[in-house]
């Protein structure tokens, strides 16, 4: 493993620490807009998103949506988008980060019951293929590829 971590080093990725939690998921800590929060990492969430009660939390521009959403266990869901807003994990960040908010009251209770803390939101597979992602799975680490200048 060390030698992947040199080589992904040398191709300018960053390194960014994830936690597991007693739901087994990964987390990880965010700032969008410049304001701290607290994420679920989904390799199956096709979009990153929020609550919809978070987007004064994030000063967010929240646009209306024709889209439903659906997953764990909701379907059908009302959304809201915004887009354009600044993402940074770690030392990795984006200026172009569409997120979707939706209800995540239902993921939230699920995680409580299980003596987990709440989050913010959900960072998806359009993030992590926006970072060329590679996840170490055994070390509870993400990398993400420094964008270019």
């Amino acid at each position: 493993m060390k030698i992947i971590q040199k080589i992904l080093k040398k191709k300018k990725y960053i390194k960014i620490k994830l936690k597991r939690i007693a739901t087994n998921h990964l987390e990880l800590k965010t700032k969008i807009n410049g304001v701290k929060g607290r994420f679920i990492l989904d390799t199956g969430a096709s979009n990153s998103c929020v609550g919809l009660d978070m987007i004064t939390y994030f000063n967010l521009d929240a646009q209306e949506s024709e889209t439903k959403a659906a997953g764990a266990g909701a379907t059908d869901m009302e959304t809201k988008q915004s887009k354009n807003n600044t993402l940074k994990i770690g030392g990795w960040k984006t200026k172009e980060c569409h997120l979707v908010m939706f209800d995540l009251s239902h993921v939230n209770t699920a995680l409580t019951q299980h003596n987990a803390n709440e989050v913010h939101g959900i960072i998806g597979a359009d993030i992590l293929q926006k970072g060329k992602a590679f996840i170490d799975y055994n070390k509870n680490v993400l990398y993400l590829k420094k964008a270019k200048k």
